[in-house]
């Protein structure tokens, strides 16, 4: 007489135990308050029952592991940004293509949405339209606009998330109604002061962390610190950075230099035990990779990043501009266009997704009005890392602060 463990598994597993040994015409007896399966058997039957099951085992624990996979939903604003609903509706489909582990809901207008959707083959089961009949118009005012229109595609695809039938909310759509209606309807964590829009920008090293870029135009001190602290832990769980280099734009090294905010806020960051300070950083050195989180007030954010933008979109029609000027310089085109490629990518912001607006009960992500499919893509896969480390959990902790 054998004793094989009966270890928590699959019901199939079992079901395929008691057929293995009808077919060899063996005795099962099953004692209820010991988890042991008794078999009486010689030791032919034992090989084939312990392989057959090994084999059982893998393959209902793949199909397990597929099934079980936990799933990001992320709500999409199908009406908002200039391209809408075309890129916004093809950069959806073009994330679902790229991850298995994600859902996507399409609110806006059903059936305006619901007919470009129909253009692309996509999984009916992973993505789902929501009808919203109003759209806000980036030229609304966003605190009338949220309170007005509320069957609007930004709050209805917003409740989502404070209803947690959403993970996520991205939009191209108004930047001040995204704001505001996050923080009004998703809302604050506890003890969160102002938070802040953090987009990830190229530079020589990989990406750094523009925070503040747009959200808190006057800032305070302790609002930077704050800003500092979530950059921190965001650029070290979802980029996978340890122990980040934080650094406060400023118009030189010296810790003298600067305006009263940049002033008031330098010491209270040298006295933060938790993150990585190491001064003040120019904007020059930003692109090199001087640190990775940079911390300003959102209208130097703003700058910062609109000039980068800027000086991108320039500098790529220039290096195309002089690969096109002669004959000869299309032929050192065409080998050096793999690398080149590469490169440009890299210092393509439209990679790296929108920017979260970090600090609330849930993740919202803001991305450019102009975006295409591309950036729209990004923004919703970004989503995923957010969700699977828990930032808001560790931003919490970080700051030590309570959930509502």
């Amino acid at each position: 007489m054998v004793h094989i463990t009966k270890k928590k598994s699959f019901q199939l597993i079992n079901f395929w135990k008691f057929i293995q040994c009808k077919i060899l015409g063996l005795q099962i007896v099953y004692n209820y308050r010991q988890p042991y399966l008794l078999v009486i058997i010689h030791k032919k039957a034992l090989i084939f029952i312990v392989v057959s099951s090994i084999v059982c085992r893998r393959f209902v624990k793949g199909r397990y592991e597929i099934l079980e996979k936990e799933i990001t939903v992320v709500a999409v604003d199908a009406m908002g940004g200039d391209n809408a609903p075309a890129e916004i509706v093809k950069g959806a489909v073009d994330a679902l293509r790229e991850r298995d582990d994600i859902k996507v809901i399409l609110v806006g207008i059903a059936d305006t949405v619901s007919s470009e959707l129909g253009k692309y083959e996509h999984d009916k089961e992973r993505i789902e339209v929501v009808n919203a009949t109003e759209v806000i118009a980036t030229d609304e005012p966003p605190v009338h606009a949220i309170r007005r229109k509320k069957d609007s595609s930004i709050v209805v695809a917003l409740n989502l998330v404070k209803n947690k039938q959403a993970d996520a909310f991205v939009s191209a759509g108004s930047s001040g109604a995204v704001l505001v209606g996050g923080q009004l309807i998703v809302g604050r964590l506890r003890g969160i002061e102002r938070p802040p829009l953090a987009p990830l920008i190229p530079t020589k090293d990989g990406v750094a962390l523009l925070i503040d870029c747009g959200a808190n135009v006057d800032a305070r001190a302790s609002h930077l610190v704050q800003f500092a602290k979530m950059g921190s832990v965001y650029m070290e769980n979802v980029v996978g950075i340890k122990n980040p280099k934080v650094a406060i734009v400023n118009i030189g090294a010296e810790e003298e230099k600067g305006n009263a905010l940049v002033k008031e806020t330098m010491p209270l960051l040298k006295n933060c035990a938790d993150i990585n300070f190491i001064g003040s950083i120019e904007a020059r050195d930003i692109p090199t990779g001087y640190a990775d989180v940079i911390v300003c007030e959102a209208f130097v954010g703003n700058v910062i990043l609109k000039l980068y933008e800027g000086i991108g979109n320039v500098m790529l029609g220039k290096v195309k501009e002089g690969l096109m000027s002669s004959f000869r310089s299309k032929m050192g085109a065409l080998l050096i266009k793999p690398a080149l490629k590469k490169t440009l990518k890299a210092f393509n912001t439209d990679e790296y997704g929108g920017a979260p607006l970090l600090g609330l009960n849930g993740l919202v992500v803001k991305t450019h009005g102009s975006s295409k499919a591309i950036e729209i893509k990004n923004s919703i896969i970004q989503c995923i890392s957010f969700k699977n480390e828990k930032i808001n959990d560790k931003i919490k902790q970080h700051l030590l602060l309570e959930e509502n």
